[in-house]
């Protein structure tokens, strides 16, 4: 995790969350109990933050921060699909565990930074342009390709033929357009 900067570009530290042993967090820097919604929020703004438990000292972010994630999902913010999820459970013990988290924190690196980009695209709604959205698809793919290449002794396949891209390319772009018609349909009969 990075940390923020104050105005004069010196790190600042993370905030020490203290969690005590009837399950209740404790934020050290407003001396104030907070709840794993306030500790979501604190990551929404880029606030850092370590959570420890109050009477061994032991790391607690880890385990927090999934906690957080699984309270948003049972709320309905269902962000991760169910494949992915089994997919990350089966690699748990996989000979290639060690190579998930860098793979999956570089990727959510690299979305973050073209999320702005999205946005505007997205903004366009349905009339996004394609190649944007198969750009940002094959990069993903080439920079997992370029991962397990530093790893393998053995050269990496890439992942799919060209042909096979190409009509997974034409089968989305044939939904989108379906999409696009029944949005307009709603729209004009609304």
């Amino acid at each position: 995790m990075s940390t923020t900067t104050e105005k004069n570009d010196t790190p600042k530290q993370p905030v020490m969350i203290k969690k005590y042993a009837n399950r209740r967090l404790y934020n050290t820097e407003t001396s104030v109990y907070v709840t794993l919604e306030d500790l979501a929020e604190m990551v929404q703004r880029g606030d850092e933050f370590t959570v420890t438990d109050a009477k061994t000292g032991e790391d607690l972010t880890r385990s927090v921060l999934t906690q957080i994630i699984s309270e948003m999902e049972g709320r309905g913010q269902n962000m991760l699909p169910i494949s992915f999820l089994r997919q990350l459970i089966k690699l748990y013990g996989d000979s290639l565990q060690g190579l998930v988290p860098g793979f999956l924190d570089m990727s959510l690196q690299n979305f973050t930074q073209n999320k702005e980009h999205w946005q505007k695209q997205m903004t366009a709604a349905f009339g996004m342009p394609m190649n944007a959205f198969e750009e940002q698809v094959k990069q993903n793919m080439k920079m997992f390709e370029n991962a397990f290449s530093m790893f393998s002794p053995f050269p990496v396949a890439p992942f799919a033929d060209k042909k096979t891209d190409q009509n997974d390319i034409e089968s989305m772009r044939a939904e989108m357009r379906s999409m696009k018609e029944q949005i307009s349909k709603l729209k004009g009969g609304a």
